[in-house]
C-alpha cells in the first residue's frame, strides 16, 4: 500500500530518462514509482493536485541558518539613507537591553548613507551598551568604543568600521549565544526555507570566526534536529578555523582535524557533515574581495590599492587547502574575487597532483568574478561553482559599477560556466540576500538587477538549466544525488508543488509563482 498517491499533477522529474509524469507514488518517505508503475495500487491518502506542477524540492547549497534566524529577531537599521536614521534606531533599541549588555543590529550598509558613521557616533546613543552593527555583507561591522576597548590594538580601528579578521575579533568578544536560542533561530530560518520550496540546504560554516555564534554551534543543529525543529535536511560545512593539529599516523595523511577526526560524509538523514569551508578572501560589498585589478570605487577597507585582501598569505591558504584534501574532506573554498580564485585553483591543482581524488567533488563558493582564462581551469579541476544569483539582482548595480564595463560580464557567470563544462549549483547565502529559489532562477535567465540594468546578458541560461542548478546540481554538490535532486523511484519524496511551471510562464513571472506545498520525505505538514 502507498502512503500517498499524488495524481492529476504536472510532474517535472528533472530525470532525463523519464522527464514527465502525471502520477507519483510514495511509501515510507520514498518515491516508489510514476504513472503505470503505481497505477491501481491502494493508498492511505490520495492528493489530486488539479494540474499543479511538481518539481524536486529545491536545494540551497549555501546558507547561514543560525545567522538568518538571529538576524530576523534582531533590530535592523535597514533600509536607511540617513546616518541620523540609523542612530535613532540604535538609540531606541539599546534601552531594551541591560546596562553594559551587548546589542546586535542587522542591515548596516555604509554605501547607502549620506555620511559615514563612526564609533563616536554610536557612543553618543549607546547608553553604556556594547553596540554591534552587522554589515549586510557579513564581512564587516561598525562597533562603538565599548566594543573596541576589548579588542587587540592591532585590529581596533578608531572609526569602529571593522572588516574580515577584525570583525571576527569583535564577534569573538561577544558572549556566546545559548544553544536554545540558536536552535530557535535555526528553526525559524529553516521554516522560511521550506515555505519557499526548499527541502535541503548546506549550512556554510559552523565554527567560523567570521560567522560563529558559539564555540559549540554544531550542537545547536543537533538540538534542533533531536527536538523535531529542523524542517529541512541540513549538511553542515565545518569552518577550517575549527581544525587543530593532530598527531595521527603518518600514513593517514591527516595533520589537522576536528575532534575524533570526523570529516565530510559523517552522519546521515536529516543532519550530516559536509565540506570543509575555507575562506580565501572577503566580499564585494565590503570591498574586501581580492581582485587582480582595483575596484573602480575603492571606498571601504579594500586594502592597498583598493583591490581587496586575501584572508592569509597565499602559502597559508594553500597549506590549508592541500591538508584538507589529503585528510579526505570535500572542500568548499570561498573565493569571490578573481585573485582569490587564482589562489584557490593553484592550491586545488597542487592537492590533486599530490593525491588524485576525482571523487572529492570540491566546490568553489561564490566565484563572484571569474576571468575568461579561469573558466577552463575550473573545468579541468572538476570543481562545482556554488553561485548566488540574487546577489546581482539586489546588489548588481553597485557590483557592475565597481567592476566597470570590461569586467561586469564576469560577475556570477552562468553561460560561461556551462559552456566550459563547469557544474553550477544554485544558492542564496541567506541572509545576505533574499533566499527564494524562484526569484534566483528568474535572474539567471533575465540577468536584470532591481533597477532593470542588464548585467552580463550574455551569461543568461535557460529556465531548465537554472532549475537544474537548484535541484540536480545542488544535490550533487552536497553528495545527495543518490537520494535527492530528481523525482526518480528510490529517491526521497522531497518535492515542491508550484502553482505553475517555471518553464511555461513568461520569465518575468517566475518569481511570482506560488509555492503551494513542500514535501520532505512525503510529509507536507510541519
Amino acid at each position: 500500500m502507498l502512503s500517498t498517491r499524488i495524481t492529476n499533477a504536472h510532474v517535472v522529474t528533472m530525470d532525463p530518462d523519464r522527464p514527465a509524469a502525471r502520477e507519483l507514488g510514495i511509501w515510507r518517505g520514498r518515491i516508489v514509482g510514476l504513472d503505470e508503475e503505481v497505477a491501481g495500487l491502494p493508498a492511505r491518502r490520495t492528493l489530486d493536485l488539479g494540474g499543479a506542477t511538481v518539481l524536486p524540492g529545491f536545494i540551497d547549497a549555501h546558507v547561514h541558518l543560525a545567522w538568518a534566524g538571529l538576524k530576523a529577531g534582531a533590530p535592523s537599521v535597514a533600509p536607511s539613507r540617513s546616518a541620523d536614521d540609523v542612530l535613532r534606531v540604535v538609540a531606541e533599541a539599546v534601552t531594551r537591553a541591560p546596562a553594559g549588555g551587548w546589542v546586535d543590529f542587522g542591515g548596516y550598509d555604509q554605501r547607502t548613507l549620506d555620511r559615514p558613521l563612526t564609533a563616536a557616533d554610536l557612543d553618543a546613543v549607546s547608553a553604556g551598551r556594547k553596540v554591534y552593527l552587522g554589515h549586510l555583507s557579513g564581512h564587516a561591522c561598525l562597533v562603538n568604543s565599548a566594543v573596541l576597548n576589548g579588542l587587540p590594538a592591532e585590529v581596533a580601528r578608531p572609526d569602529g568600521f571593522l572588516a574580515e579578521g577584525a570583525m571576527g575579533a569583535a564577534l569573538q568578544s561577544r558572549p556566546p549565544h545559548a544553544l536554545t536560542e540558536l536552535a530557535s533561530a535555526i528553526e525559524h530560518a529553516a521554516r522560511v526555507c521550506r515555505s519557499e520550496g526548499i527541502t535541503g540546504c548546506a549550512e556554510a560554516g559552523v565554527g567560523a570566526r567570521l560567522f560563529g555564534h558559539s564555540p559549540i554551534e554544531g550542537a545547536a543543529y543537533q538540538l534542533a534536529h533531536e527536538s523535531g525543529r529542523l524542517p529541512v535536511r541540513v549538511r553542515l560545512m565545518v569552518a577550517a578555523d575549527a581544525l587543530r593539529p593532530v598527531g595521527a599516523d603518518a600514513g593517514d595523511t591527516t595533520s589537522r582535524a576536528i575532534d575524533l577526526g570526523l570529516r565530510s560524509g559523517f552522519g546521515d538523514g536529516a543532519l550530516s557533515l559536509g565540506a570543509l569551508k575555507i575562506f580565501t578572501d572577503g566580499g564585494m560589498m565590503a570591498r574586501t574581495a581580492a581582485l587582480t585589478s582595483p575596484y573602480l570605487s575603492p571606498e571601504g577597507p579594500g586594502g592597498p590599492g583598493g583591490s581587496g585582501q586575501l584572508m592569509h598569505e597565499p602559502e597559508v591558504l594553500e597549506s590549508t587547502i592541500v591538508e584538507g584534501h589529503l585528510a579526505g574532506w570535500q572542500l568548499a573554498v570561498h573565493a569571490i574575487g578573481d585573485r582569490a580564485l587564482d589562489v584557490a585553483l593553484d592550491a586545488l591543482e597542487k592537492a590533486q597532483k599530490l593525491s588524485p581524488r576525482p571523487t572529492a567533488r570540491h566546490r568553489v563558493e561564490h566565484a563572484g568574478l571569474v576571468r575568461p582564462d579561469q573558466l577552463p581551469r575550473l573545468a579541468a579541476l572538476g570543481v562545482t561553482v556554488v553561485i548566488q544569483p540574487s546577489f546581482l539582482r539586489y546588489y548588481g548595480d553597485d557590483y557592475a559599477t565597481i567592476m566597470g564595463e570590461d569586467r561586469a560580464g564576469w560577475l556570477y557567470r552562468g553561460r560561461g560556466f556551462l559552456d566550459h563544462g563547469v557544474r553550477v549549483a544554485g544558492s542564496s547565502d541567506r541572509p545576505v540576500a533574499n533566499g527564494a529559489p524562484l526569484r534566483a532562477i528568474q535572474f539567471m535567465v533575465e540577468r536584470a538587477s532591481e533597477s532593470g540594468r542588464l548585467i552580463g546578458p550574455e551569461e543568461a541560461i535557460t529556465v531548465e538549466e537554472a532549475l537544474r542548478a537548484y535541484t540536480v546540481e545542488a544535490a550533487r554538490a552536497c553528495h545527495w544525488e543518490t537520494d535527492a535532486g530528481s523525482l526518480t523511484p528510490g529517491k526521497r519524496a522531497d518535492l515542491v508543488v508550484l502553482g505553475d511551471d517555471p518553464r511555461r510562464v513568461d520569465v518575468s513571472r517566475i518569481a511570482e509563482i506560488e509555492v503551494v506545498r513542500t514535501f520532505v520525505e512525503g510529509e507536507d505538514e510541519y
